[in-house]
């Protein structure tokens, strides 16, 4: 069975006969899965995979029933602590800026599309810490993947990484451009990594749900492993920081995050 959400268009009815406005549906039969037929894309779930991984997220648990003054609080403490770490570190941002134009041919940032809350899309920032050429070059690698499930591409000494670039991703330097999109709303401080639309299109209905909140420049797995984990191991964190989520936990791992950045420990 497929079940597909198509964007939601208001009929032109009268006030007093305008049908009740559609929520979030919890599919009952399959655990929970989520699927909001307001969302403006175009999203498809099939439920002939994936139904029996765990755990399934319900329509009102956690981060998807957050009150407004919580979602209020969280986007607050983005637009704080975003822009705060933003205008402290703009020296330091500089700084590596001048080094990624003069230590390697190309441009200072790497753009590309990533898929964020409900399936949009949207152009992603991080300096660049690859050759000019690396997206070219990369189905020259596909065989070295060490991320086991082979939706996520990770090689620990992949050749295309400048030696500028291998210091920034040790220490996550790479990704402060990101607080761009979280003082943009695209992004928040803390939730799933925001992936490629090719990762995505090897989604299934269980992978799926990490899409339901917006993404996160830092994340349970980043400070548990990082690229050491497999991406089963990745999803899990995921789903249950969705489902577990109030805003002492955000705090908590915005706290944990300085220490794994500093130590470099799955990084690569």
């Amino acid at each position: 069975m497929i079940l597909r959400a198509l964007p939601y268009a208001e009929p032109a009815v009268e006030r007093d006969q305008r049908p009740p406005q559609p929520r979030p549906y919890a599919l009952p039969d399959h655990s929970g899965v989520v699927v909001d037929l307001r969302a403006p894309e175009q999203l498809t779930i099939d439920l002939r995979e994936g139904a029996t991984e765990a755990p399934w997220l319900m329509s009102q648990e956690g981060l998807l029933g957050a009150s407004g003054w919580e979602r209020a609080a969280k986007r607050l403490l983005d637009v704080t602590v975003g822009g705060l770490v933003l205008a402290v570190l703009s020296p330091v941002l500089l700084s590596v800026a001048l080094m990624v134009k003069l230590s390697s041919r190309g441009p200072v940032f790497y753009a590309s599309d990533r898929v964020g809350c409900r399936g949009r899309r949207f152009r992603f920032l991080k300096f660049r810490t690859m050759c000019w050429d690396a997206d070219a070059r990369r189905h020259e690698l596909y065989d070295q993947n060490e991320v086991p499930d082979g939706v996520v591409f990770k090689i620990r000494r992949d050749p295309r990484i400048t030696r500028v670039g291998r210091v920034l991703r040790k220490l996550s330097i790479d990704e402060l451009p990101q607080l761009l999109h979280v003082l943009s709303g695209k992004m928040s401080l803390v939730g799933p990594r925001p992936p490629l639309p090719e990762e995505v299109a090897a989604y299934g209905a269980w992978e799926a749900q990490r899409l339901l909140v917006k993404p996160g420049l830092t994340c349970v797995w980043q400070v548990s492993g990082r690229s050491d984990l497999d991406f089963h191991t990745w999803v899990s964190m995921d789903i249950q920081y969705i489902r577990d989520w109030n805003l002492w936990v955000d705090l908590k791992l915005i706290a944990r995050t300085v220490p794994a950045v500093l130590t470099g420990h799955g990084a690569y």
